[in-house]
């Protein structure tokens, strides 16, 4: 809040301006920030846990790739990385429903909202579901294993080879 004198000046909307308006902005942003890192590697947990139903092999890297620096590492790199190990036994529909699972991500969010609890005047709040509900939708990666796990499983009937799927 600006003040003139003792006297509250309007903002350029015409209403007056709070200060705790700000310190919301800063720490929504942090929330933001937060979920989104939290988000990434949950996203990944997701392809590991339909995998692990689904009883098909997989590894699970943090912080595949070299990189110069911690901001390189964290921005030009993914965060996480799960590759799949089929035998080519599996049926595609277990590839499909692992690739898929960060949908779910979204569940408590909507939960959240439909409870009432992220609302517009609850930005801290309202941010970190934003956040979370980025990192549910799949990757573009996530839904080609989607479309094509027939394919990939005629090609790698070799458990040492799979295809990535990660968390940029």
């Amino acid at each position: 809040m600006r003040e003139m004198s003792g006297v509250p000046v309007a903002g350029r909307s015409g209403h007056l301006a709070s200060p705790m308006i700000e310190s919301n902005v800063v720490v929504a942003g942090c929330a933001l920030v937060l979920a989104v890192a939290v988000g990434l590697v949950a996203h990944e947990w997701t392809h590991a846990v339909g995998l692990r139903l689904a009883r098909v092999e997989y590894s699970v890297s943090y912080f595949p790739g070299r990189a110069d620096g911690l901001v390189a590492l964290l921005t030009t790199h993914p965060w996480a990385a799960v590759t799949p190990r089929p035998t080519g036994s599996e049926p595609p529909w277990t590839l499909r429903l692992a690739a898929l699972a960060p949908f779910f991500l979204a569940i408590p969010v909507f939960g959240l909202a439909a409870a009432g609890y992220v609302t517009t005047e609850t930005p801290v709040l309202a941010a970190a579901a934003i956040g979370w509900l980025a990192c549910a939708l799949p990757s573009p990666q996530d839904f080609s294993v989607a479309v094509y796990a027939h394919r990939l499983l005629e090609q790698s009937p070799d458990p040492t080879t799979g295809v990535t799927s990660r968390a940029d």
